[in-house]
């Protein structure tokens, strides 16, 4: 994961279970699983909230240049003369 200032940070990995999932606490959950299932969201006191994305970046543009170019006037005078 990277920071505001672009270094790179580690992120710890949260042992979760159902019981810490907003959708067994307010007695949403449809399942009966040993384990969190996909649908894991935490429980939070102002209530559901989405997952949170990936900050878009966006790269400076690169400067292209013409791998080959059309022939001038006098380019193709010569060609054809």
């Amino acid at each position: 994961m990277v920071n505001d200032e672009g270094e790179r940070v580690s992120v710890r990995q949260v042992k979760v279970s159902c019981e810490d999932c907003f959708f067994h606490k307010n007695l949403l959950c449809a399942l009966a699983l040993d384990e969190p299932c996909p649908t894991f969201r935490p429980d939070h006191p102002e209530g559901l909230r989405p997952p949170q994305q990936m900050r878009f970046v966006f790269r400076q543009e690169r400067r292209r240049q013409a791998a080959w170019a059309f022939p001038n006037a006098q380019e193709q005078a010569a060609l054809h003369a």
